[in-house]
């Protein structure tokens, strides 16, 4: 359980109490987000703000295999169903361009809400369009990355401590690199334990969403992936298919071939969770945000399980998670919609969405005093999110995204060409999108 933070975190906006939007008659705004742990802290969370403004909530959580196509066609269609948004971070730039959200920037000049006050990495993916410039269009509302799991109580075993360093010269302990990962799941691929095979790892292969892109990515980055020239934008040759990004590449593709359970042709968040509470897997990739869940499962958590950052290689790197929350542009509600806004960004709320099993991105919260010791994953998530790097945020981010989904499966898990030539097929694939969007 997390400790509150609500005695060490300063305000991140400054202003006059809520007040109710309609004065003697309750309004109710409804929230869209993705069904998980999360969305339940902010169930509960949003108590506190029903109780300061008289404003009644509503939540629509959809299922993640099914959120983006449900919120796109939403706001494709310029619905009404939703008067919040929290979503995903490469719906950002079609958002924007598409008239999707509502623009914050003199709603926070009004209110005081600095973006100074929250982490760079969750300002520049949650939150601008085009990125890197000072045009928002949501406020950091859940930092996430992807980080791993171990079974922390197999580690420990003196056997097999004995065994690892034997074969390896090294104590058996979290990797630090992609190589010591790789190693370590050997070590325990179709390894009898407690008289049950287990294996290496649960990695991300889901091929219908983001499963495997997420997955990945989450290799590529440490091997130094660029998705363009950092002078020239849209210059992708020689960047996504650098001879460093076929080694990541083939390094995940590796960790596939010799330590996945059986079968592990289409799994993402889920399966992983399932293959980790269920005793299967040695470590699991997954995102932070069901790390405090994991703690206080009974079967794996407590002093059984154990986090570490995701491991660099050529350089650190994870993979962004996370998303921010936007007024949608078509809501009818939109004051009382930014009145949420303005409660969420207060310093004590912030708090309190971490210690309720959110990720808060307000510096007060991530940089207070004792921060690391607040959750045993406290430390590695504000590491891992000073590494993180995101998926195109383009208005094609989905054509993007499908691209890679295919050429990276079709490698990966179909056992199809090289990776040099999966990552030759996505710079082409990348390059055809962008010249359709007049880019190129």
């Amino acid at each position: 359980m997390r400790k509150l933070l609500l005695s060490t975190a300063a305000a991140v906006v400054v202003g006059a109490p809520l007040v109710g939007a309609t004065g003697a008659q309750a309004e109710t705004l409804t929230l869209c987000w993705a069904a998980w742990d999360p969305a339940n802290a902010l169930v509960e969370l949003s108590k506190d703000f029903t109780a300061q403004s008289g404003i009644d909530m509503k939540f629509e959580f959809i299922p993640w295999p099914n959120y983006t196509d449900r919120m796109q066609n939403e706001l494709n269609s310029k619905g009404k169903l939703c008067d919040l948004v929290i979503g995903d971070s490469q719906w950002i730039g079609g958002a924007a361009e598409n008239g999707h959200y509502v623009k914050l920037n003199d709603f926070f000049a009004k209110e005081g809400i600095s973006m100074d006050s929250f982490l760079p990495a969750t300002v520049y993916a949650y939150s601008t369009w085009p990125k890197g410039s000072d045009n928002y269009w949501a406020l950091p509302a859940m930092g996430d990355a992807l980080g791993w799991t171990y079974r922390k109580d197999w580690f420990a075993r003196p056997e097999l401590q004995a065994e690892f360093k034997g074969k390896y010269g090294r104590d058996l302990a979290p990797p630090k690199t992609w190589d010591e990962l790789k190693q370590v799941a050997e070590f325990f691929q179709k390894r009898e334990i407690d008289g049950k095979t287990v294996y290496g790892a649960a990695i991300f292969t889901e091929r219908g969403s983001e499963g495997i892109t997420m997955g990945v990515t989450n290799a590529l980055y440490p091997y130094d992936f660029k998705y363009e020239n950092p002078e020239k934008p849209y210059d992708m040759q020689g960047y996504v298919n650098s001879p460093d990004a076929v080694k990541g590449l083939e390094a995940y593709k590796a960790m596939y071939d010799c330590c996945t359970p059986p079968g592990y042709t289409n799994a993402y968040m889920q399966e992983n969770l399932d293959a980790f509470t269920s005793g299967q897997v040695a470590m699991m990739m997954n995102w932070f945000a069901f790390f405090p869940g994991l703690y206080k499962n009974e079967n794996v958590g407590g002093d059984k399980i154990g986090f570490f950052v995701n491991p660099e290689e050529i350089v650190k790197g994870s993979t962004l998670g996370g998303q921010g929350i936007s007024v949608v542009a078509y809501s009818d509600k939109q004051d009382a919609a930014l009145q949420y806004i303005k409660w969420f960004a207060q310093g004590d709320v912030q708090a309190k969405w971490w210690s309720l099993g959110g990720y808060s991105c307000a510096k007060s919260v991530l940089e207070a005093p004792g921060f690391a010791d607040t959750a045993p994953f406290a430390a590695d998530f504000l590491v891992a999110m000073g590494q993180v790097k995101d998926f195109w945020q383009e208005p094609a981010y989905a054509q993007l995204l499908l691209a890679m989904q295919e050429r990276v499966h079709d490698y990966v898990v179909a056992n199809k060409g090289t990776a040099k030539e999966a990552l030759d097929l996505l710079v082409g694939d990348w390059t055809e999108i962008f010249e359709d969007e007049g880019k190129l």
